[in-house]
């Protein structure tokens, strides 16, 4: 194609590029991650509750979910890059609402809704524009560095979020996003696009269907913390004595299914389907998108985990907490910029696999470094390592899953992607929790059974009390409540000692697992081909 050739020839062009298009991903990735340290005072700002604006939060994710499938298709149909631009300026309004929020439906219409459309119209044409914009030798350096943004957006979130909160206002960071997007639509204009074919069907049965079955799994996992994986937990509801989770997770599993159906329907009766089921059977493609859920499951678990270590156990502020994540900023940009420069022949199998391996040496070494005696320095080499895996990851899977099919495929690939990234993010964040407060209970409970200062009316009364889970708290924090309700000294130190241990052993148990997921995910490299992509499909 001319227009990607030229902009190929043309170092300064291709640089504001991928500078727009790493800066609508770093935006993305931002707001994920940027107002968790914030929620109490947002919720105080706007007269709600902190559950409120934890809805709201789930609210953007869902909407992401539910419309990421079509959003890459409205981009093979109006433009991919006319799509990207329409999804930053709905963004925007997005960001100027949530900004000037007074209250909660303003708060959910800002940044549940129409944040949550931008997005599913800006990942996946992001995904495309790539694809359009640089030659194939260059595109796995392209793919890295969008997606390394990305991955620094979250690392870096909490540390904006808390200068933005404690300095500033909270209300700053949206308010910088609808900067951020000026600037974007301002370098956007240098993007080339692939022309758009004539595809004037719209299928709204499929995109309905993707949309509830997304939205319907994607919920489940979500409100499984609060609600219980497969037991139901104390007036959580459930249907035959399985809690609601599992029959959402089905039920949306189910509708996913009836999606494909029709979308195979659609191509035997030679009408434009949302995506063509046969994309799935691309071993290249599948093992693409396999290890983004993988990555993206392990990636949101370390982040759950390793902020809770910090500013909980070690009582770090925001500020604290986010200059200690930085150091996985360094190695992720370094790997996800370097390999493919300087190792443009290398097998990207290989740089997988050893990416997953850094990952699980880097929840390994974390799992075994942490102690109730330990600071916050241990963090430091397990973050280099997973930084490392992380960049090594995103040097090669994107140019993996875009060059398995043909070019006029790739925004249908763009909201695949996101999608499988969507839902291993949101199952990484949500196994993190489960297994956390899970395995804190246990501990806390038999720990505080152990002791004989605790008596044995307090041990009953504590184990009906915490039967839904024990929270996730400081020592002060717990000290606080416990001389509140006018606890004696010997459990005082009882439960305070058994709240060490218990963190200690459930932030273990999350690494635990994340470290599992990843050697699970070595057996699935195979599928990732051995040689990198050299020309784009027609």
């Amino acid at each position: 194609m001319a227009t990607r050739a030229e902009t190929a020839q043309s170092p300064p062009r291709a640089r504001v590029v991928l500078l727009a298009l790493a800066a609508g991903q770093f935006l993305m990735a931002l707001d994920s991650s940027v107002m968790n340290v914030s929620i109490a005072t947002v919720a105080e700002d706007v007269d709600t509750t902190v559950t409120g604006v934890q809805g709201a939060i789930t609210a953007y994710t869902l909407v992401m979910a539910m419309l990421m499938i079509p959003g890459g298709k409205v981009g093979a149909l109006i433009g991919r890059k006319r799509a990207f631009m329409i999804g930053c300026v709905i963004y925007g309004c997005g960001s100027l609402t949530t900004a000037l929020a007074p209250n909660l439906p303003v708060l959910l219409l800002g940044w549940s809704f129409l944040e949550g459309v931008g997005a599913a119209l800006i990942l996946p044409a992001i995904v495309a524009l790539v694809a359009s914009n640089f030659a194939a030798e260059r595109r796995a350096a392209a793919y890295g560095l969008v997606a390394a943004a990305g991955a620094v957006a979250i690392a870096v979130g909490p540390l904006v979020g808390g200068v933005a909160t404690t300095y500033f206002s909270w209300r700053w960071v949206f308010a910088g996003e609808v900067v951020m997007v000026l600037g974007i639509l301002v370098l956007a204009g240098r993007i080339a696009d692939a022309p758009v074919g004539e595809r004037p069907h719209v299928d709204l049965v499929g995109a309905l269907l993707s949309a509830l079955g997304l939205g319907l799994f994607v919920y489940g996992v979500l409100r499984s913390d609060e609600w219980g994986w497969f037991q139901p937990k104390p007036d959580a509801p459930s249907w035959l004595g399985v809690s609601l989770v599992v029959w959402l997770m089905l039920a949306g599993l189910l509708l996913v299914w009836l999606f494909l159906r029709w979308e195979a329907r659609m191509v035997r009766r030679r009408v434009e389907p949302l995506i063509d089921p046969a994309m799935l059977r691309n071993r290249q493609l599948t093992g693409g998108l396999t290890m983004f859920f993988f990555q993206y499951l392990v990636q949101m678990g370390v982040f759950f985990v390793v902020p809770l270590y910090l500013s909980v156990a070690l009582g770090l502020s925001a500020l604290e907490t986010g200059a200690r994540i930085l150091p996985l900023s360094v190695t992720l940009l370094a790997a996800a910029v370097l390999i493919p420069r300087l190792l443009p022949d290398v097998s990207p199998r290989r740089v997988v696999q050893l990416g997953v391996f850094a990952l699980l040496a880097g929840a390994v070494v974390l799992m075994a470094a942490l102690d109730a005696d330990a600071g916050a320095e241990i963090v430091t080499l397990p973050l280099l390592l997973i930084g490392l895996g992380m960049g090594a990851l995103a040097s090669q899977l994107g140019a993996v899953t875009v060059s398995a099919v043909p070019e006029a495929q790739s925004t249908e690939v763009g909201g695949v992607q996101n999608a499988v990234t969507n839902l291993g993010a949101s199952i990484g964040t949500a196994l993190a929790g489960s297994i956390l407060i899970a395995t804190m209970t246990t501990t806390f409970l038999a720990t505080v059974e152990d002791n004989p200062a605790v008596p044995s009316e307090v041990k009953k009364q504590a184990t009906v009390e915490l039967e839904s889970g024990v929270p996730f708290l400081s020592d002060a924090q717990l000290k606080s409540a416990l001389d509140e309700a006018g606890t004696d000294k010997a459990v005082t130190e009882a439960a305070l000692d058994a709240n060490e241990e218990a963190r200690i052993d459930g932030l273990r148990a999350a690494l635990a697992i994340f470290a599992f997921t990843a050697l699970l995910a070595m057996f699935f490299t195979s599928r990732i081909p051995n040689t990198p992509p050299r020309s784009a499909k027609h």
